[in-house]
């Protein structure tokens, strides 16, 4: 009797042949999960770096955005003059306007925001003075309050960043540490005008100017040029509007 050709028996196991590939199959696999698991490490934290980038610019601009919004028709008087408390040029601003009341004291602040050298790039300060006679008037740990085109730079040693002093009525706050364009224009009819038009500043006017068009960004982010209109609402009376007040020399 004939006998067929031997079956090749698998219960032998793998021959060093199959064991070898299988390794070097392993090894690449391996190989490129961990590149891959790096690969993605990378990009994650790229994403949370722009992240982060973009969250610090969105909120100054939110911030300034919702201020304008919402800045009230203030009138002070300041050495003898009535003025209304809004001023500012294409790289400072000076309004009324009420503040979070997880910021200080409830109630309308004198907010300021300008630039300040800080090295290569320059900061965006908010500095803020509650309007009341006595913290404008200013004390030991508060600097005397003056309109924006007359006032002098505040940013010393005695006005340190993110305290609140005289019990909260008065603060610095940078808003971006670094700052490559904070830009204005406002647009508005200019005292003994008739039609509104695009102006780079707006200083001794009766009124508010009708919107701000701001830029603003940061050496390594950007942001959409934005222009915002005002509500312009007038505030007399209380402590908040004291219209009737002095401020000034010989004013206290």
């Amino acid at each position: 009797m004939t006998t067929g050709p031997a079956r090749h028996d698998r219960s032998a196991g793998f021959t060093l042949v199959e064991l070898l590939i299988a390794l070097v199959l392993i090894a690449v696999i391996t190989v490129l999960m961990f590149s891959g698991l790096r690969l993605g490490s990378r990009a994650w934290e790229g994403v949370e770096t722009v992240s982060d980038r973009v969250a610090d610019i969105r909120v100054a601009h939110n911030f300034i955005g919702r201020t304008l919004r919402q800045a009230r028709a203030v009138e002070l008087v300041f050495d003898g003059q009535p003025m209304l408390v809004f001023s500012g040029d294409a790289e400072r601003i000076e309004l009324v306007a009420p503040l979070s009341e997880h910021v200080g004291i409830p109630g309308l602040y004198v907010l300021r925001l300008t630039l300040e050298d800080a090295g290569d790039h320059p900061r965006l300060v908010l500095t803020r003075w509650l309007l009341h006679a006595d913290v404008l008037a200013g004390g030991d740990d508060v600097p005397e309050w003056e309109p924006l085109m007359q006032a002098s730079a505040i940013g010393d040693n005695s006005s340190p960043f993110d305290q609140d002093l005289a019990a909260g009525a008065f603060g610095r706050t940078v808003l971006l540490p670094q700052v490559a364009e904070f830009r204005l224009a406002y647009f508005g009819i200019a005292e003994g005008e008739q039609e509104p038009e695009w102006l780079d500043e707006w200083t001794d006017q009766p009124r508010l100017p009708l919107k701000v068009r701001l830029a603003l960004s940061t050496p390594r982010q950007g942001w959409p040029e934005s222009v915002i209109e005002l509500a312009g609402q007038a505030v007399g009376g209380g402590r908040s509007g004291r219209s009737g007040t002095t401020f000034g020399a010989g004013g206290y």
